[in-house]
């Protein structure tokens, strides 16, 4: 009176034409062929999980202790991959365990299953008593006890292999995932002669160590065929602005003139009054084989600053000498308005997507001032949020004239090119000078302001050479996004 009987118990066995068959309880024997995955040697036989262990439970939902008692419990944390990690051990308080059946105290050689979420579902262990411990498990796991260690050993290899397709099995949603007990113990599993298991067991005992690195290498190069594309693009983006991408042109016009340029379209902005002065005005020259700047009176060396050498008719600049940088408004939200107002789900990198766009008043969107609007030489910039922060690109034709949020940030340059600041913005240079300016969180923001944005140090190329090098990036990129 250890176990009950069961009710319907199956029996597998080699029909006259070889076909496997299954006879349930009192039922006619049917052809299972479907269900089994690959041909096994003669000596083996297919059985139902349930007909190889002789008990197979799912723990009880403990009430826990917040202070250690006597009584343990693993959970599906302690069961991991390596083994059963006893740093992980949860207790239950004194009255939990009062008229504890003992079956439910785990025993040497219990094989272990994680029945529950994504990450840690289909998660196996084999389980060794430490002495003179009792120790439960929690509802999350399921236990499969043997009447020998070696099915036990068997059993557990089994589980490992078949970790990929246990956790396609799971029910549940994208959220939360679970196995069903009663559907777990109808799996099909090979089983070998006692004495096979054995050698089988002992085999992968001694190859443990080589498949296991064969698993780190194969993880990294998992790993890099997935990050390999967004690694190219982000050489590529680099490249273009260490001026290494696309040749230079002697015939060019310089940076320097192109800076001086710009200048005096803000000087004649600022007499129209269309735009303000800015009283830290930014002048960097170079002098002795050095980089210097110069803001008001104060003069002072950025050698430490220069990440990388440019060509001699590039020039270093600041992000807010050659364009300006403006916040987006606080919208008066509305549904299902014709006005729509982008926001930072919008903006993603080297594109923005209208799809993520809300619906404001339309009394709200009129009283907005048409320099707040996109025109088709800007560029979008998130500036809010550790996920999205610093994600970047120019305005689209399917976007202009349209509103942005105050999570937004607009760049608005003068003479140069929206595309190539967007590629300087979204590259590996951009991106860690907007980590390192990005100020601290506040109410679990990030927020990266506009005078940090204006200060962002710019490798400026030669107008001609922005262009060539936005040509040759959008030749490259659709290439990558293949791969």
């Amino acid at each position: 009176k250890k176990i009950k009987p069961d009710k319907n118990p199956s029996y597998i066995f080699r029909g006259s034409d070889n076909l496997p068959y299954e006879k349930v309880g009192k039922n006619e024997p049917i052809c299972i062929a479907e269900e089994v995955p690959f041909d096994i040697p003669d000596s083996w036989e297919w059985v139902r999980l349930k007909n190889l262990s002789c008990y197979i439970f799912s723990g009880k939902s403990p009430k826990y202790s917040k202070i250690p008692t006597e009584h343990k419990i693993i959970g599906q944390q302690a069961n991991q991959d390596y083994g059963i990690d006893f740093n992980y051990v949860k207790y239950a308080t004194n009255d939990f365990v009062v008229d504890m059946p003992e079956v439910y105290y785990l025993k040497d050689y219990d094989v272990l299953l994680n029945t529950l979420g994504n990450g840690t579902l289909g998660r196996s262990g084999i389980f060794k008593i430490p002495v003179g411990e009792k120790i439960l498990t929690d509802g999350h796991l399921f236990v499969f006890r043997n009447i020998n260690p070696i099915i036990s050993e068997y059993l557990f290899a089994f589980l490992k292999l078949k970790r990929q397709e246990i956790e396609k099995s799971a029910n549940g949603t994208t959220n939360q995932t679970f196995l069903n007990l009663t559907k777990t113990i109808e799996w099909l599993i090979p089983l070998p002669p006692l004495s096979e298991q054995q050698r089988i067991v002992e085999k992968l005992k001694e190859l443990e160590p080589y498949i296991n690195d064969y698993d780190k290498a194969y993880e990294k190069i998992e790993k890099l065929n997935t990050d390999f594309p967004d690694l190219l693009k982000k050489s590529i983006l680099q490249e273009a602005v260490q001026g290494k991408l696309v040749p230079q042109d002697p015939t060019d016009e310089p940076a320097s003139i192109l800076i001086e340029k710009i200048r005096q379209e803000k000087e004649q902005l600022i007499k129209d009054k269309k735009i303000k002065k800015d009283k830290n005005e930014s002048y960097i020259f170079r002098r002795d084989n050095s980089h210097y700047e110069k803001i008001g009176t104060e003069e002072r060396c950025i050698d430490d600053e220069i990440p990388f050498d440019i060509p001699d008719s590039w020039e270093w600049t600041r992000l807010g000498t050659i364009t300006e940088i403006l916040r987006g408004k606080g919208p008066k939200y509305a549904d299902n308005t014709d006005f729509r107002i982008l926001n930072q789900k919008c903006v993603r990198w080297g594109n923005i997507d209208t799809s993520f766009c809300k619906t404001v008043d339309k009394q709200w969107f009129e009283s907005i001032s048409k320099e707040c609007l996109t025109t088709q030489k800007d560029i979008l910039i998130n500036s809010t949020g550790e996920g999205t922060i610093g994600r970047s690109s120019a305005v689209t034709s399917d976007t202009i004239n349209m509103p942005y949020d105050s999570h937004v940030l607009l760049i608005r340059p003068y003479k140069c090119l929206n595309k190539y600041i967007e590629i300087f913005i979204n590259g590996i240079e951009g991106q860690a000078q907007i980590n390192r300016s990005k100020g601290a969180k506040t109410t679990k923001q990030t927020e990266l302001g506009v005078d940090k944005t204006k200060n962002l140090l710019i490798p400026l190329p030669p107008l001609n050479e922005q262009q060539r090098i936005v040509d040759k990036v959008n030749q490259l990129l659709p290439q990558i996004s293949k791969l």
